[in-house]
């Protein structure tokens, strides 16, 4: 008779984090979900179900992301599905705009995973977001880099953390809440370039992108690793 896991996902309201919630809650899994919005978490967790906890976080504040953890432990793993959107080109780069890209998406995820190291299994899986940028930039050269600087981070804290396992999973576009909450046109725009970008021709889903997160989370000779979910957008 297998054991019931609990995993956390910090952005596990919408998009691939809460796509990931329902395939664990599917086999069996208890999740904690945490988003900035108290709402959304809520219903986000009805959804899910009797297995599904959700509680507000805010993973660009330490204390916020601490109290998020708090009684939480033992815990399976971790996916931290922090996404933001930054296509500004260096030349017309703010100082505020540039810094915030790391402030949201990498310092997040970095100091996520050392809030959450009390409260990890010792065979824990901690699976970290880039995006597909990281190995191949159109531009906005922050958003490249800051992808890029995650990719680091899972291999710098496979390292240090072992036997805990750090991987990093690097989605593509993704059809996604974050690009059908925009206006049409530009939808639509993106997704014409997408195609001509990709070998698959198509956005990405959040069930496929959630789908190679669990992977990483399960597959226990992984450790140190980038998966990119990107259509074969790198490859182009």
């Amino acid at each position: 008779m297998s054991t019931v896991k609990t995993y956390a996902i910090i952005g596990g309201t919408s998009g691939m984090g809460f796509a990931l919630a329902q395939q664990l809650v599917a086999r069996g899994d208890r999740v904690l979900i945490g988003g900035r919005s108290p709402e959304k978490a809520e219903a986000a967790a009805q959804k899910l179900g009797p297995l599904a906890t959700a509680r507000t976080v805010d993973a660009r504040e330490r204390a916020s992301i601490a109290a998020f953890f708090e009684g939480s432990g033992p815990l399976a793993g971790l996916f931290t599905p922090g996404s933001v959107n930054h296509s500004v080109s260096f030349r017309e780069d703010s100082q505020e705009a540039a810094e915030a890209v790391f402030k949201a998406k990498f310092w997040g995820q970095y100091w996520t995973v050392h809030a959450a190291l009390p409260h990890l299994a010792p065979d824990a899986a901690v699976v970290l977001m880039s995006g597909a940028a990281s190995v191949r930039p159109i531009g906005a050269p922050a958003y490249a880099a800051c992808n890029a600087a995650v990719e680091g981070l899972a291999r710098a804290l496979a390292l240090e953390l072992a036997p805990i396992r750090v991987n990093c999973v690097s989605p593509g576009t993704i059809d996604s809440e974050l690009w059908r909450n925009k206006p049409p046109e530009v939808f639509k725009a993106v997704g014409e370039m997408w195609e001509k970008l990709t070998l698959n021709r198509r956005f990405g889903t959040v069930a496929e992108a959630a789908g190679a997160a669990l992977f990483l989370l399960d597959n226990g000779n992984m450790s140190g690793s980038t998966i990119y979910v990107d259509g074969g957008y790198t490859l182009r």
